[in-house]
């Protein structure tokens, strides 16, 4: 991920209020909190288009499509097999589909996008739930041996 994407992305998600350790976090988790902070934008979204607010709409959907556009620009796109591109079409996809919910105040885009994020996010936290498993159990046999 190019840096200037990376602190932009990081912008938009420490504008969302979440107050954590990002300086130490490690690739992955950073990736986590993006994702976090991209179904806040959303949500906060939602809720602008409810009461009618089209300028907080429009901050939170733009937000929202900084995050996402930090996470397609994070993309190794020297690794091969389909993953990344699968990811990276997603992530285009889901920016034009924030411009669509923006210009038709559209909630049910919203919902959509909400929903594709989630499911990314489910990926990195099965990920991330795997690597705690393996470093536990390297420690284990790492002091057993001692």
């Amino acid at each position: 991920m190019n840096m200037s994407s990376m602190q932009s992305a990081l912008k938009q998600y420490k504008q969302v209020g979440v107050q954590s350790g990002i300086e130490s976090a490690s690739p992955h988790r950073i990736i986590q909190m993006l994702m976090i902070g991209a179904l806040e934008k959303v949500s906060i979204a939602k809720g602008h288009i409810e009461r009618g607010d089209v300028a907080g709409k429009g901050e939170a959907i733009g937000g929202a499509m900084s995050i996402v556009d930090g996470l397609r620009a994070s993309l190794d796109k020297s690794v091969e097999g389909d993953l990344v591109q699968n990811l990276d079409a997603l992530y285009e996809y889901m920016g034009m589909r924030l411009l669509e919910a923006n210009l038709h105040n559209d909630v049910a885009i919203l919902d959509e996008i909400s929903g594709l994020l989630l499911e990314i996010k489910q990926g990195w936290d099965g990920i991330a739930q795997e690597v705690s498993q393996l470093e536990a159990e390297q420690s284990q046999t790492v002091s057993g041996a001692i």
